[in-house]
């Protein structure tokens, strides 16, 4: 099946309105390649400001509460997400679940409350290097898709993200073998989970330094769709030439 392949860069904790030109410069580096989606999941001081200089990339947020409102100090709706101009929302991120504690069931909820509000969804996963060294990793990760995945999971508004903890921000990535092995075990996994046809239709990203020397290789593996880019994904000059790979 012929999957569209998707580029979305994760700004973390990074970003004021003096980098909104970056932004400009990331959309018009995705104008240039259509036939990738790209998008750019920012800080939500950003969302509003990066929405109206996007051009061709869309704008996503970097989570969401599972409440739609509440006493919650600090957190942010779907719903208030959206009115900001986001149209896609990560979850799960590693370091959320490390940093904030957050369970698979809080992810599996955080998704359900993005759906209901018609945000799409990037789904992270991955393992720490001391479960990669012990030879569970492919267990741990599809143990937390399983309890992750929200109920109604559909290609049309969700995407998994495979991010190795340890590779994140670190310069280091597992082998093309290791990302290849991943990424075909989480496939089959969706497959039994929520049937062939949809498991087949979901875009399945890579993350963990990613990079403009690397991404044309990883983006080549079966079963990899695109990729969910951190560092890299800060300027238009290192983020440009990711995209492009993804071509």
């Amino acid at each position: 099946m012929s999957r569209r392949k998707l580029v979305v860069g994760n700004w973390k904790m990074n970003g004021l309105r003096a980098q909104l030109g970056e932004v400009e410069a990331i959309g018009k580096a995705a104008a240039e390649v259509p036939e990738v989606e790209v998008g750019l999941c920012v800080p939500a001081t950003l969302i509003a400001g990066a929405t109206g200089c996007a051009g061709a990339a869309f704008i996503g947020a970097q989570d969401c509460h599972m409440k739609q409102s509440g006493a919650h100090t600090g957190c942010l709706s779907a719903a208030m997400l959206k009115e900001a101009g986001a149209t896609w929302v990560i979850v799960g991120h590693s370091e959320r679940r490390t940093d904030q504690h957050e369970t698979s069931a809080d992810v599996a909820a955080k998704a359900l409350a993005a759906r209901a509000e018609g945000l799409k969804v990037i789904l992270c996963l991955g393992e720490s290097l001391e479960t990669r060294d012990s030879g569970k990793a492919i267990d741990y990760v599809l143990n937390q898709l399983a309890e992750s995945l929200p109920e109604g999971a559909a290609p049309d508004w969700l995407s998994i993200a495979y991010e190795p903890i340890w590779a994140i921000g670190t310069g280091r990535i597992p082998t093309m073998e290791q990302i290849e092995e991943m990424h075909s075990a989480i496939r089959t996994a969706l497959r039994q989970a929520i049937g062939a046809g949809a498991a087949d239709g979901m875009r399945l990203l890579y993350g963990g330094s990613v990079n403009a020397d690397n991404a044309a290789e990883i983006f080549g593996l079966a079963d990899v769709d695109g990729g969910l880019v951190g560092g890299a994904s800060l300027t238009g000059a290192k983020f440009a030439p990711i995209i492009a790979a993804a071509a």
